[in-house]
């Protein structure tokens, strides 16, 4: 699951909700797709009807089945989620993304070395070992990769 938005407050009496949103524009969410909002350590789908901009980080949002200002409240402080199974960016490849080691930006990932048992990440001339202990953060929408990498390896 990956974070796009936070339920800020309850807005009005219909079920809307003000929503902060996380590293997204409120143009680049699909709301021909799911979102999920995570309750007792399940994600459940919602449609979004309606989506309203309010500045470039906040936006008004009607989900499905919420209907009162109950069910607004209800969703108050909750986490708006996409399924990465619903990005079409293909996370096997991360080819044009930007890969970073912590906060310092290593380059622009120019391919996959398909090495069985250990695929590399191809930065300029230098394979990086593409292996799950070392990512920390995968953001589709952005397309940047941050890793952990071990010393020297860089």
């Amino acid at each position: 699951m990956l974070p796009i938005a936070k339920i800020l407050k309850s807005n009005g009496i219909d079920g809307d909700v003000l929503i902060g949103l996380l590293d997204i524009e409120a143009s680049e969410i699909n709301t021909e797709e799911p979102v999920f909002i995570v309750f007792d350590g399940l994600p459940v789908p919602f449609f979004i009807e309606r989506l309203s901009p309010k500045g470039s980080s906040r936006a008004i949002v009607h989900l499905t089945d919420t209907d009162s200002l109950a069910d607004a409240e209800e969703l108050v402080g909750r986490e708006i989620c996409l399924d990465i199974e619903y990005e079409d960016d293909g996370f096997e490849d991360f080819t044009g993304w930007t890969l970073y080691d912590g906060e310092t930006m290593v380059g622009e990932v120019t391919g996959l070395e398909d090495i069985p048992g250990n695929p590399c990440l191809e930065v300029g001339d230098t394979l990086i070992p593409l292996h799950e202990d070392f990512i920390v953060e995968v953001n589709p929408i952005h397309h940047i990769l941050v890793m952990n990498l071990p010393e020297g390896l860089v």
